[in-house]
């Protein structure tokens, strides 16, 4: 009867994919982000050649590949975002339960490189390093886990996402890779202290840590000599920190110059591990504060709009995406000035390698993702904007 007295209505036209994700997405963290991979690109154009010539290689020959990752993490993190908060979930689940796999396989299978870790699958013409695609899908996998401990009834999720953690953080030990390992434990640690962790519990994991710590230090020699190298007071100018160190100082507000750095030569992982070493060196501490602002930007930023969330899982999946982007860029150039022990650990999209650069896509995709802007935000919006009238009023 209605349609017969006003007319049918033609059902409201659906959003177009695109637009829709144009809308909702934080485009000031996708920004960041982009200079943040533009940055690398260019300290890559710095630090890349002197190894290329070691190998008899183009003298942009890793350049070119860092520009070929960089354009498959961004695309990655760009069909990433675009997805549901559902959808990010069961894909998690099922990249942590292959990714996982991997890390078990990795003794059987992978190989060193000569560098007394076996992290890596060699595949010929490029090598891939699991443990850089775990750290996401598991944050997501444990979020997923606490969530549900939350529900009346539910199954003891924090329970199992502890044993789960635990199990992570061995197989990263064991090959050795403590730092990886260090840092999936403090993303989880910050992930259970939202979720509600009492203070004793957390006290008690870090004295966990701590005798974890210390059995390693006593049984491996590969940790060992990494404490004991951050320990001594007098550093070797002949080791990677010292010259790491002499770079920093070198550089000294805006740099020796571009092209006229030192420590490129000097280090074998200058492109990698110690890109910030060179960014100091060539353009000065200016360049590294915008390479730190940049970080504390998307981090705080992604903090901060999840704050306003009221779904468990987002919150809590967020909160250590967030967690792990940020803490990777201190533990990176925390090393580079010997604030903390070496880790071997990339700086996200600014130092080289296939792995990290398509990993922290898929990172910063899943954060982007979940921080949209959804209905829940409009409402709020306009619950406040009528609160403010009326008592204007």
């Amino acid at each position: 009867m209605t349609d017969m007295v006003f007319g049918a209505q033609d059902a409201p036209e659906e959003e177009p994919i695109l637009s829709h994700w144009w809308r909702t997405v934080d485009r000031w963290t996708l920004s960041a982000v982009a200079i943040l991979f533009l940055v690398g690109l260019l300290l890559g154009l710095a630090a890349s050649p002197p190894l290329a010539a070691r190998n008899g290689l183009d003298p942009f020959h890793y350049v070119t590949r860092q520009a070929v990752f960089g354009v498959m993490g961004m695309g990655t993190m760009l069909i990433v975002s675009m997805m549901s908060p559902r959808q990010i979930r069961r894909w998690a689940t099922l990249g942590f339960a292959g990714a996982f796999v991997a890390i078990l396989l990795l003794p059987v299978l992978g190989t060193d490189f000569g560098k007394g870790a076996v992290r890596w699958y060699s595949l010929g013409f490029a090598s891939v390093q699991p443990s850089e695609f775990l750290k996401p899908v598991f944050v997501v996998f444990a979020a997923w886990l606490m969530t549900g401990s939350m529900v009346r009834g539910g199954p003891p999720g924090k329970t199992l996402s502890f044993a789960v953690a635990l199990a992570v953080t061995a197989c990263l030990a064991l090959q050795p890779d403590f730092g990886q390992a260090s840092l999936i434990l403090a993303a989880w640690g910050l992930m259970y202290f939202v979720a509600g962790a009492p203070m004793p519990l957390l006290l008690g994991l870090a004295g966990a840590v701590v005798a974890a710590g210390t059995f390693a230090y006593e049984n491996s020699e590969h940790f060992a000599r990494r404490i004991d190298g951050y320990l001594t007071p007098n550093i070797d100018p002949n080791t990677q920190i010292g010259y790491a160190t002499a770079a920093i100082r070198e550089g000294g507000f805006l740099g020796v110059g571009i092209g006229e750095g030192q420590v490129k030569w000097r280090l074998p992982d200058a492109h990698t591990d110690f890109i910030i070493a060179v960014a100091a060196e060539e353009y000065g501490l200016l360049l590294v504060w915008i390479i730190i602002g940049l970080f504390g930007f998307v981090t705080l930023r992604a903090l901060f709009r999840l704050s306003r969330e009221r779904d468990p899982f987002i919150r809590l999946a967020g909160t250590g995406l967030a967690a792990l982007f940020g803490m990777q860029a201190i533990i990176n150039m925390g090393v580079a000035v010997r604030l903390l022990p070496a880790k071997g650990m990339t700086l996200p999209f600014v130092s080289y390698g296939g792995s990290s650069v398509v990993a922290a896509g898929i990172a910063l995709g899943m954060l982007m993702a979940l921080t949209r802007r959804r209905p829940q935000d409009d409402f709020g919006d306009l619950v406040g904007f009528s609160r403010d009238r009326a008592i204007s009023g």
